[in-house]
């Protein structure tokens, strides 16, 4: 995936008594960047065509460039044009997000929400693989009416080594006829190929009432954008409109999110015949968003929604199938207090609850962005969990007296707790329910991340700027430094 920023600027030039034109193209898709390299230069279209196939490239202005895995993932190439009578200077600035997931060597499954750019990275990372796309309204009739086809596609292509079936939950029947080639390809001597099967709904792949081929195919997922995975990461900006692929990709950013929270959370559930009264799922929405980065409680939310509390929850494992949302559980090992029952809830993406969340006189702005960074730091935390494939559990805690820490991490290796604090100061009384879980945990290691900018350390816990720590979030580094 390709990502740049858009600027089109004029200057004087007293030599040439012109105005000279700045062009910074802003390319946003990989399929996109195929199309403009036929415009360009050769030099440029060649690397671009580097760019696409996720090689790292240094260009220096004389035109020469060279391939070279050390160098930095930001493009520079500037070339002189002529445009008429008047000279002007063409700037390519190609920002590269490489995403942390790594390619498995074996068949698997890639699972995330509709956007979150699975398509755009199997595409660079497997550019020559057979796909079969099933949002596609032929291709989905086809596979639909006869599964076996996909069988005749494997067979009738043995040069492919990998197979991609986008979306493969809108035909479960698929994943029998996967299973029948990865036991036997129909080619003597030859392996099986490498299937990659990616979808955005889980419920349907369990009730279709297929066997998800035994463990013949490892777990991946995807989530959205890291702040270790772009360039430039702005935390006012991950709060405002989070870091869906699809939305930082679009030329109107707000406007794709609130299309996306319309369209696909509401939309496509009912499309899918998930649910059947469309304004108790309506009311249910609106609702469930208040209790984002809070302790949640059914009955509360099925009160306030006039539905019945078993709708609440079969509406909220509607939102977990769809990959969309989340709930931890409290932590209770080794309790040496009483602490609370109920888990935490949270969507997938700091953006998307902002535009689910509604917004009146009554609210408290500051309580808003509040559970927008928290929901922030938990969406990175799973996506470190994901990649890293650690064995790592997301846990809360919280005591009934009220004393909360917002993320604990419980591993063979790993054992850390983390607060989230909004404010750019940190008190001592900040740091109080992370005192009282290292009591208890002493083998823990905690931290504070807070708005501020200064790395501090009060009552011997570590404080760190959270878009700081957010940064330096690496799947193969420990989550404390």
């Amino acid at each position: 995936m390709i990502l740049a920023r858009s600027r089109y600027e004029k200057r004087w030039d007293k030599h040439s008594q012109r105005y000279q034109e700045d062009h910074c193209y802003a390319i946003a898709r990989t399929d996109r960047v195929a199309h403009m390299s036929d415009l360009l230069p050769t030099p440029m279209a060649s690397l671009c065509r580097n760019a696409i196939s996720g090689v790292g490239v240094h260009c220096s202005p004389s035109s020469s460039f060279t391939d070279g895995p050390n160098m930095p993932w930001r493009l520079l190439f500037e070339n002189r044009l002529q445009y008429g009578c008047a000279n002007s200077i063409l700037r390519l600035i190609m920002v590269i997000a490489k995403r942390f997931i790594e390619l498995p060597e074996g068949s698997f499954f890639l699972l995330g929400p509709r956007g979150t750019g699975k398509t755009t990275w199997l595409r660079t990372v497997l550019p020559e693989a057979l796909t079969v796309n099933l949002l596609d309204p032929v291709q989905f009739r086809e596979m639909s009416a006869r599964p076996e086809r996909l069988a005749e596609l494997v067979r009738g292509n043995p040069e492919r080594q990998d197979v991609v079936v986008d979306e493969v939950q809108r035909v479960p029947e698929l994943l029998h006829v996967v299973h029948d080639l990865i036991e036997s390809t129909g080619r003597p001597g030859a392996a099986a190929p490498r299937f990659v099967l990616t979808g955005s709904s889980a419920r349907k792949l369990r009730r279709g009432g297929v066997d998800l081929l035994a463990g013949r195919a490892t777990m991946r997922t995807m989530h959205p954008f890291v702040a270790g995975e772009l360039p430039s990461f702005d935390l006012d900006e991950a709060l405002a409109l989070g870091t869906l692929p699809l939305v930082r990709n679009a030329a109107d950013p707000a406007d794709t999110l609130r299309a996306y929270a319309t369209l696909y959370v509401h939309q496509e559930v009912l499309a899918e015949g998930l649910v059947r009264q469309a304004g108790a799922f309506s009311r249910f929405l609106e609702t469930i968003s208040f209790s984002h980065g809070a302790v949640l409680n059914i009955s509360n939310v099925a009160r306030e929604a006039s539905v019945g509390r078993k709708l609440v929850e079969s509406y909220l494992e509607v939102l977990e199938d769809l990959l969309v949302a989340f709930r931890i559980p409290v932590f209770t090992r080794r309790a040496q207090r009483a602490t609370v029952a109920h888990p935490k809830f949270y969507f997938f993406d700091a953006g998307v609850y902002g535009s689910l969340r509604p917004r009146g006189a009554l609210d408290r702005p500051e309580e808003i962005a509040g559970a927008a960074l928290e929901g922030l730091v938990a969406q990175h935390l799973r996506a470190w969990i994901a990649y890293s494939g650690r064995d790592v559990s997301l846990h809360y805690w919280r005591t009934r007296s009220g004393v909360e820490v917002d993320f604990v991490g419980y591993g063979a290796n790993d054992f850390w707790a983390i607060e989230v604090k909004h404010g750019a100061r940190v008190r001592a009384d900040d740091v109080r329910g992370l005192a009282s879980f290292v009591t208890d945990y002493p083998e823990c290691r905690p931290m504070l991340l807070y708005r501020g900018v200064e790395r501090l350390e009060i009552n011997g816990i570590p404080c760190w700027p959270v878009e700081q720590f957010l940064k330096r979030l690496r799947p193969h580094d420990a989550v404390m430094p």
